[in-house]
């Protein structure tokens, strides 16, 4: 542990160790603070002096252990500990400095049943802070979301109802295999046996979730983030294919996941995949790639990068000499 921790910060990671592993020697908690064996006796000490019940008893299965029944505080934060959660949830939730946000209900409870002298920094960070929102970040429906996590745990199929930003709905089976957070928003990574493939879904666009009566077994291995970035730039309703006259190593720190997949060319690169909205594809993504490039395909991209392109030169009207 680093050194700079205080005593009643090592007595809480003490109290943590010994609720995970009963029996702990003094040794073996030495060695988990990274301390003397007397210093971890005398955070043993801290917490019988807070009112924790912790027994003793020697030979070869002896050590530290809680006393049956022994109630604990509901939470037990460091004051690092109170003002990191503040802060993650401000940076993820900045609606939670409002009265009747929901994720700020919940926070407020947390700040309450903290320890005087933590809660009252942490009550201070939450009132004082300011977030901006993310424009790009999106926030689900919190049912939605904990009934499509507990079928991954359970490796249970299940049908879901989905609107694109296009506005096209349909209904899949989906193996859910892992909701992932990426810049804001949540994704859910799974096969579609609609499509036979993989897919990622965006869950807030996810209208209802049912489980049906099949198990998956996931892919061995499975790294859901970069399966994740591998796959947000395919499956979707328009085809896109742009060709950029650049070499891959310059143009790939320009180029979005979702976007698709670069590919070497010629002198040059290609960019492979698919989009349900031609528009932002065309006046937010590629508009802000600083390289030349011409737009093979398909039809729908053609025209939302044309109606971009028309609508610049229109901003440029000739000049009086």
């Amino acid at each position: 542990m680093p050194s700079e921790l205080s005593p009643t910060a090592r007595a809480l990671r003490a109290l943590e160790i010994l609720q995970a592993r009963p029996g702990t020697t003094a040794e073996q908690l030495a060695v988990r603070l990274g301390v003397t064996e007397r210093a971890a006796r005398r955070y043993v000490g801290i917490l019988r002096e807070a009112g924790i019940d912790v027994e003793s008893a020697r030979g070869p299965h002896g050590g530290y252990r809680l006393r049956r029944g022994t109630k604990l505080p509901p939470i037990v934060f460091t004051q690092g500990e109170a003002l990191g959660l503040v802060m993650a949830v401000l940076d993820g939730q900045p609606a939670a400095t409002e009265a009747g946000d929901p994720v700020g209900a919940a926070l407020g409870k947390v700040i309450q049943a903290l320890p005087e002298n933590v809660g009252k920094q942490a009550a201070a960070l939450r009132e004082h802070a300011t977030a901006a929102p993310d424009r790009t970040s999106a926030r689900p429906d919190p049912a939605t979301t904990s009934v499509l996590v507990a079928a991954v745990a359970a490796r249970h199929r299940v049908l879901i109802a989905y609107r694109s930003e296009a506005g096209r709905a349909w209904e899949s089976e989906v193996d859910p295999w892992a909701v992932v957070v990426r810049h804001g928003r949540w994704y859910l990574l799974c096969h579609s046996h609609r499509a036979a493939a993989t897919r990622t879904y965006r869950v807030d666009r996810i209208r209802t979730v049912s489980r049906t009566g099949h198990e998956f077994e996931p892919p061995e291995d499975l790294d859901p983030v970069a399966a994740l970035e591998e796959n947000l730039g395919t499956g979707w309703e328009f085809p896109t294919r742009v060709v950029f006259d650049a070499p891959p190593a310059e143009v790939a720190p320009w180029i979005r996941p979702p976007m698709g997949r670069l590919h070497p060319a010629g002198d040059g690169c290609v960019l492979i995949g698919s989009t349900g909205n031609p528009a932002m594809y065309a006046q937010e993504w590629l508009a802000a790639v600083p390289f030349p490039f011409h737009v093979e395909g398909g039809p729908e991209l053609r025209a939302a990068v044309a109606d971009v392109a028309a609508r610049f030169a229109a901003a440029l009207p000739p000049q009086d000499s």
